[in-house]
């Protein structure tokens, strides 16, 4: 994904409360367009575990809980909207609606504490501190993105068309390499676990995968984008009407290439 967007220059994410709780605006469209995460990184997550049990924080409509229940584990989500929740629960996933640094797990422990493009709208320090307590010892958190990692063609033909659309916008998603930004991201959640002193020393994982989308698949998915979201209708439309015609001259259709990032570390005992 493009890195999200803030206030103000220097504003950490999770501060901006109105963004972070946008998305259920249109839920069915968030689920539908999405991409999920490759499968070799939720594999990895789930060998890395002690056990089945998957706390998923920022649960979303369920995407990564779904792939995570198909690879066998019991999953319960916490989100911050009730409509991503209930669309969880419509498809299969249980759902708790809390911001996750104020979720009390009542004595309720798990293997995994997992967070897929969600963490940045969480306080990296307190949703760590958090996650130690919901953690067993030897258990995981795992907090990965997907980033997008387009072809600089493709990249500066997007920009091209934010620039002209969105004149106005503190930055495009696509001036520079969206896994720029992620870097920062990362950093940040590195630095909430080690503040905790209850994990071992963080690790970063990287998987590279890629998917071909249509020119109809991809502007199905333009919307549910942070920052896309909070643009007037007449604005996105065209915003849509340019992306479409840059696919159209790409015959109709282009693979993005992405970069599954996480950060993880393994909860070394209790405090």
């Amino acid at each position: 994904m493009p890195p999200p967007h803030a206030h103000e220059p220097g504003d950490e994410p999770h501060r901006n409360r109105q963004l972070a709780e946008s998305f259920g605006a249109d839920a069915e469209r968030y689920d539908r367009a999405r991409p999920r995460y490759p499968q070799a990184l939720i594999d990895r997550i789930v060998a890395a575990a002690p056990g089945p049990d998957v706390l998923d924080v920022g649960v979303g409509t369920g995407i990564a809980a779904r792939q995570f229940q198909a690879a066998g584990c019991r999953v319960l989500g916490v989100d911050v909207d009730a409509r991503m929740a209930d669309l969880a629960r419509r498809t299969g996933v249980e759902a708790e609606v809390a911001a996750f640094e104020e979720w009390d797990p009542v004595g309720r422990t798990f293997d995994a504490v997992v967070a897929a493009q969600t963490w940045h709208w969480v306080d990296a320090a307190a949703g760590a501190a958090n996650a130690a307590r919901a953690l067993r010892p030897g258990g995981r958190l795992t907090v990965f993105w997907n980033v997008f990692d387009p072809a600089p063609g493709i990249r500066e033909a997007f920009a091209e068309v934010h620039r002209r659309v969105v004149p106005d916008a503190p930055r495009s998603p696509w001036a520079k390499p969206p896994l720029d930004a992620y870097e920062a991201l990362s950093a940040r959640a590195t630095d909430g676990i080690r503040q905790t002193a209850a994990f071992d020393a963080p690790e970063r994982w990287r998987h590279n995968w890629e998917h071909t989308y249509t020119r109809d698949q991809w502007l199905d998915q333009l919307p549910t984008h942070g920052g896309n979201s909070q643009l007037p209708k007449p604005v996105l439309k065209d915003l849509l009407t340019g992306i479409g015609t840059v696919i159209d001259a790409l015959g109709g259709a282009f693979t993005m290439r992405y970069a599954a990032v996480a950060v993880t570390a393994a909860r070394t005992g209790r405090a």
